[in-house]
């Protein structure tokens, strides 16, 4: 009996835990000032599986981010109007689509945008799924422009603004 209880009790625990770590929504993104193109370049990585439930809500219930590569280009499109970098001067840098691609267990989404020859700071905005889910955690590293910054989008943060170093 003391062998069905352990049994049932950490089945048990180990369920609660993978759903737990299953609805963590998270996604980390790279900003990184490319001194050889002189672009900014954006990275975004979603997890596959919450991709995969956003498109359903945000596209519709045929929505398949699988298998079609117009709910790939779609979401793209989605993280594109949701996701903005503002210069010193609190000017809108528009950002191009470069691409989307499933690697593994990962939706990558690809932006770039010509880098301003003067930037003492940026600000970001990044909204991506949290429009869907609230406790969705945004995070992005900043590269290529002085030392490593991050920047983490949770509850009701909206904008940050970064310095860089001279």
């Amino acid at each position: 009996m003391n062998k069905i209880v352990n049994w049932a009790l950490g089945t048990l625990l180990f369920a609660a835990f993978s759903i737990s770590a299953h609805q963590q929504k998270t996604s980390f993104s790279t900003v990184l000032f490319n001194p050889r193109t002189e672009n900014i370049e954006v990275m975004h990585r979603f997890r596959v599986h919450d991709a995969e439930h956003a498109v359903k809500e945000i596209f519709g219930k045929d929505a398949d981010i699988l298998d079609s590569t117009e709910t790939q280009e779609q979401f793209g499109d989605y993280v594109n109007k949701r996701f903005s970098l503002y210069d010193s001067s609190e000017q809108l840098l528009p950002l191009k689509m470069v691409g989307v691609e499933i690697d593994g267990k990962f939706l990558w989404v690809y932006q770039e945008t010509t880098q301003p020859s003067k930037m003492e700071n940026m600000s970001i905005r990044h909204n991506a799924l949290r429009d869907l889910w609230p406790k969705q955690v945004n995070t992005i590293n900043i590269e290529g422009k002085g030392k490593l910054q991050t920047l983490t989008f949770a509850d009701s943060v909206e904008l940050l603004t970064l310095s860089f170093e001279h």
